[in-house]
């Protein structure tokens, strides 16, 4: 094996001297120039791409790897982000450069933040970032160093403190294996002898034995080793050249890691080797591994001092993924039609909306609604009018003011506020649960997390509520539980096809309404919020446009004009 490694590099300077030179220079020029011309290009999609969103895959299951491993006591649940479409609604606001502030943007969306000075920090992040456009794009150059998919398993580095590799017998060997191979060949060369090569073949076959036997422990450090390297690079890069403000905190951390380096830059040109098999140093670098265990070597030192920087790593993650981030939120503030900052407002006993829109819908009709707490917002209209996608960009209205601090709206006031939805409901067969089970404890998990004994009020946002069962228990259920939520000084919205819901709820719930017009024998809607009732009562006239036969819509008027006498509708 030494002898390969000498025929190697006897090799190699047997060509330089042979009149290589200009081949050696070419090649050190042609990679240069192939940089430069990736950096262009990575500076031109920058400019192209900002404040655009970015078409790329997402590996959802890989994003979420920062948010499992660090959830935090203000998560989203599951339902509400499955209501809101949240995955959709990132996809739309990741403007990342790196991996690192893609997971971190992605946990950020789904925690909801209610301290002010998280808030004051973003924004002065986003102000700092975006002064200078040239000094901005060198960070989202720098960035790029992190966008390997392999970054995505950072988080799994620092969320615990790792156990041993090997056991303490093991490790003890593969610490003195290399010498006792080097002693072996020593003693072959000084004192030739049988015995002497058989212990040496001895003692490769052992190393190559203990090699593969425990690789598949090294391998799931194999992606995230490196790119703790890139971390640690990039978040150096970053504070040695003062575009940012310098944090004394990530200053000390970045010094502890450096202590990392030597064993990590080893285990980074490992990775990038071991991309091209068919080079030779491959070859050779898998020899020196298997024979002298120095892989395992080198991970087991890493590990360990892994082990010893947990928090640091993650100091310098947040650091640079928060950057990124800032970045991000600024690159969509400039692709919106408008957008405000929000007044989030502790105290605050009124939500106070201008122009709404949902960024998610092409041509969304803005809408403006006030609100004051303990008395909720009942909207009725008929299907497609615009109920629905109104009180859900409510939701994520409220969601994107309290995480990346930016309002789709021209004015957005309100206390911090926790958001509770019910909005798509489905059976649920491998749990046999019902569509109405399904609701109810949608619903109930809505009442157990909005007492009134809550430090942050909730906004409620519930769909069409307890639609999965019959009118009379559902206009009852459903009075029951609305007049509960603004008795508990909730703010609640809430849409439904039962008009008699609102004289029911009295004041205790101010009534808007969807509507739409009759057009050559169809619905046009112009999705406008109204106060009041729906007053247009077109769904009849829409089945005789039809061409309903004329004795269903007789009958059809006749009971619809009963049951308006009888419930004052």
């Amino acid at each position: 094996m030494l002898a390969c490694l000498t025929i190697t590099i006897n090799f190699r300077n047997d060509l330089l001297a042979a009149g290589n030179t200009d081949c050696y220079n070419y090649f050190l020029m042609l990679m240069y120039f192939r940089r430069t011309q990736r950096k262009k290009k990575l500076q031109a999609d920058l400019k192209a791409n900002w404040g655009k969103p970015l078409n790329v895959r997402r590996n959802f299951n890989l994003i979420n790897r920062y948010k499992t491993n660090f959830p935090g006591e203000d998560s989203l649940s599951t339902n509400t982000a499955n209501d809101l479409d949240l995955d959709s609604v990132f996809s739309y606001i990741d403007r990342t450069s790196s991996k690192v502030g893609q997971q971190y943007l992605y946990k950020n969306l789904h925690s909801i933040h209610t301290n002010p000075e998280y808030f004051e920090k973003l924004e002065a992040q986003i102000e700092s970032l975006n002064q200078d456009e040239a000094s901005r794009e060198q960070i989202q150059l720098k960035l790029f160093d992190l966008n390997n998919d392999d970054a995505y398993h950072l988080p799994e580095l620092f969320a615990k403190k790792h156990q041993s590799l090997f056991k303490p017998l093991v490790e003890m060997y593969i610490k003195v294996a290399a010498l006792i191979v080097f002693a072996l060949v020593a003693l072959l060369v000084i004192i030739p002898n049988q015995v002497y090569l058989i212990m040496l073949f001895a003692a490769l076959l052992a190393n190559t034995v203990i090699y593969f036997i425990n690789k598949n422990k090294i391998y799931n450090y194999i992606h995230s080793l490196p790119q703790l390297l890139a971390l640690y690079n990039v978040g150096n890069w970053i504070v040695n050249t003062g575009y940012v403000d310098i944090d004394d905190k990530v200053t000390h951390s970045l010094a502890k890691l450096s202590k990392l380096k030597k064993s990590l830059s080893f285990i980074n040109y490992q990775s990038k080797v071991a991309n091209d098999p068919t080079d030779l140093t491959y070859l050779i670098s898998e020899w020196i591994k298997m024979f002298l265990l120095f892989e395992p070597r080198v991970f087991i030192s890493s590990i360990n001092k892994v082990n010893q920087y947990l928090d640091d790593i993650k100091i310098v993650y947040d650091y640079v993924a928060q950057i990124d981030v800032a970045i991000s939120v600024q690159s969509v503030r400039d692709g919106l039609p408008y957008y405000c900052i929000p007044e989030i407002e502790a105290g605050s006993g009124k939500i106070i909306v201008k122009d709404l829109y949902h960024t998610l819908i092409e041509n969304c009709v803005a809408n403006s609604i006030d609100s004051n707490i303990g008395q909720g917002v009942l909207i009725t209209g008929s299907n497609m009018s615009g109920k629905t996608t109104f009180i859900r960009a409510m939701a994520v209205n409220a969601l994107l003011s309290q995480t990346i601090h930016t309002s789709l709206t021209t004015k957005y006031q309100a206390p911090p506020l926790n958001i509770l939805t019910s909005i798509n409901m489905s059976d649920n067969i491998e749990e046999q649960k019902s569509y109405f089970q399904a609701e109810a404890l949608s619903v109930l998990h809505i009442l157990d997390n909005s007492t009134a004994d809550k430090p942050v009020k909730s906004l409620v946002i519930i769909d069409e509520i307890f639609r999965g069962t019959n009118t009379i228990e559902r206009i009852a259920s459903a009075k029951a539980v609305l007049s509960h939520l603004v008795q508990n000084e909730n703010f609640v919205f809430v849409s439904t096809h039962d008009l008699e819901l609102a004289k029911l709820l009295g004041d205790d719930f101010a009534v808007y309404s969807f509507e739409e017009l009759m057009g050559d024998n169809r619905l046009v809607f112009d999705y406008q919020i109204k106060p009041g009732l729906l007053k247009n009562k077109n769904g009849i006239a829409v089945l005789q446009g039809l061409g309903y036969p004329p004795g269903v819509i007789e009958d059809a008027y006749t009971v619809s004009r009963q049951l308006r006498e009888k419930y004052d509708i």
